[in-house]
């Protein structure tokens, strides 16, 4: 009777987390198409697809230790390695486009990165006067 309980709840479990994951992954998706530029669109491409893919190897290592018995120790490094990754690399991607003059698209806000940058560069010509 508990093992046919716990069997059921670690199911829903499964359930509820391929369904969390695939939802993201949508929303992941539709930003993709939806956002306007280089910036949101690696946003939503990175935070929403890591946190889905992230659920849907859950599910998959719940599923694979209530069904066999097995704990993937593979599983679990990648999803480690997907959550410590994703973020660095569209930073990354980020970073570069700037870099290369793409400018982002600005409603009611303004370019930090790029103020801090010059902010930054006016104090060394500054200090070196």
């Amino acid at each position: 009777m508990i093992e046919t309980l716990i069997n059921i709840i670690i199911n829903i479990l499964v359930i509820i987390s391929l369904l969390a994951g695939t939802f993201f992954i949508l929303s992941s998706s539709i930003g993709i198409v939806r956002f306007p530029d280089v910036y949101t669109r690696l946003h939503t491409a990175t935070k929403a697809s890591t946190l889905g893919i992230a659920f849907i190897l859950i599910a998959a290592f719940l599923y694979l230790y209530a069904a066999h018995s097995i704990v993937s120790g593979k599983l679990l490094l990648a999803i480690v390695f997907i959550l410590l990754t994703a973020p660095v690399s569209a930073h990354m991607i980020g970073r570069a486009a700037h870099a290369n003059g793409v400018k982002p698209v600005l409603k009611n806000r303004g370019d930090a990165y790029q103020e801090a940058k010059d902010a930054y560069i006016k104090q060394q010509s500054s200090d070196k006067s």
